[in-house]
């Protein structure tokens, strides 16, 4: 291995980002900030570490796992490398923004770095961007963050585009209506539950008696389109406590419906991986031909412990959505090479001038070994056009 072979390698799950790729990256992500902002969303910014013990508290002990910890030689105190940037805007909005009226509107782009890839996402470190709606408990509020972000998707150019709703909370309502004990069943039943394995569930229900074992083989003919789901939910004999869920499920659809009559809408009501802290319906994006997700959300509550939100209450509730720039990347088609100009190094006043027009200028230099072929040191610059001392031609025309 040679010497820079070596100084290349990177730990895995890191990855250096090239041109066009990098640019392509940045005007994507700048893209979907737009579009939030025309929803009224304004931006923050939080930092990429902070200290442990509040990066983690209260629904950021989720994250935990996936945290990368460090010694900060300042204060002598543990710090947190942010695996998700979600919690640190829910502590923002308690904090520094406690006073602002709500509902309260952010967003938020920035990297995050994970202890562990998935097998869907190896990376470990990638891009966030995403939404937060903080302080409002309408279903009006869950539509308006899932439209938001179909609207962002879909103005990039994301193709068949669809999203899966599901209720985190309605299989836990059920285990406290039944007075279900799991105890050590419960890893190996709710793998069997994310993984839809009909023949595990109705084998571990029978242990929890026949109703229980009736309730959630139905929930699981549940999965699929929306329409049809519901329909299958609403004749299950659900507990009162879990219809209640169910109903907010459902006021979710209802204004989705109103507002987006043509979006390829899914339900899951027993999927639970990556909702570890939320409270409420939640949904993931999906693009058909793209592998894993584009994006995902849902309600939670907004950890605010020190009470200070705007209307005194300990336990603001709030909808977010994240969006993963890698997986959009990977929906998108290759970016168009832009056309970049080459100018011969007496063509200084032209390059000023082309550049004010919006044109990408690469100036030759006059040590360029390639100086007295305009044409070949155009090429060698990886330029599509040449400045020939009076107006720009494609190289092509040469």
């Amino acid at each position: 291995m040679n010497d820079n072979t070596h100084r290349g390698l990177l730990p895995a799950g890191l990855a250096d980002i090239l041109p066009p790729e990098a640019e392509h990256e940045a005007r994507v992500t700048e893209n979907l900030m737009e579009s939030f902002a025309k929803f009224g969303y304004q931006r923050v910014k939080p930092p990429l570490v902070e200290f442990e013990e509040i990066l983690l508290s209260g629904s950021g002990a989720a994250t935990s796992q996936q945290t990368f910890r460090m010694m900060d030689p300042i204060s002598q105190r543990m710090l947190g490398v942010r695996a998700d940037m979600t919690l640190q805007i829910a502590r923002i909005a308690s904090t520094r923004l406690a006073d602002v009226a709500r509902p309260l509107r952010l967003s938020y782009a920035g990297q995050v770095l994970r202890v562990k890839g998935s097998d869907l996402r190896p990376k470990r470190q990638f891009g966030q961007i995403g939404a937060e709606l903080i302080g409002s408990n309408s279903p009006q509020a869950d539509a308006e963050v899932v439209l938001m972000a179909t609207a962002a998707l879909t103005d990039l150019g994301v193709p068949n585009l669809s999203v899966d709703l599901g209720m985190p909370t309605l299989v836990p309502a059920i285990y406290d209506a039944l007075d279900i004990d799991l105890s050590t069943y419960e890893t190996k039943f709710k793998t069997a539950l994310n993984l839809k394995d009909a023949p595990a569930i109705s084998h571990l229900g029978e242990k929890f008696g026949d109703r229980a074992s009736v309730l959630f083989s139905d929930l699981l003919k549940s999965v699929g389109p929306a329409d049809n789901a519901l329909i299958i939910l609403n004749k299950i004999d659900l507990p009162e406590n879990a219809k209640a869920e169910l109903e907010k499920l459902s006021a979710v659809i209802t204004c989705l419906r109103e507002r987006a009559p043509d979006l390829t809408i899914t339900i899951d009501p027993v999927e639970t991986r990556g909702y570890e802290y939320h409270t409420g319906v939640t949904f993931t994006f999906f693009a058909l031909d793209v592998r894993g997700e584009i994006g995902r959300g849902g309600r939670y509550l907004a950890d605010n412990t020190n009470g200070n939100s705007w209307n005194g209450s300990s336990d603001e509730t709030a909808t977010g959505v994240s969006l993963f720039i890698d997986s959009i990347l990977r929906a998108l088609p290759e970016p168009a090479p832009q056309d970049r100009v080459y100018i011969t190094a007496a063509g200084a006043e032209a390059a000023q001038k082309l550049r004010a027009e919006g044109w990408l200028v690469v100036e030759q230099f006059s040590a360029d070994p390639h100086s007295k072929n305009p044409v070949e040191s155009a090429q060698h610059a990886g330029c599509s056009h040449l400045w020939d001392g009076n107006k720009v031609i494609p190289l092509t025309d040469t």
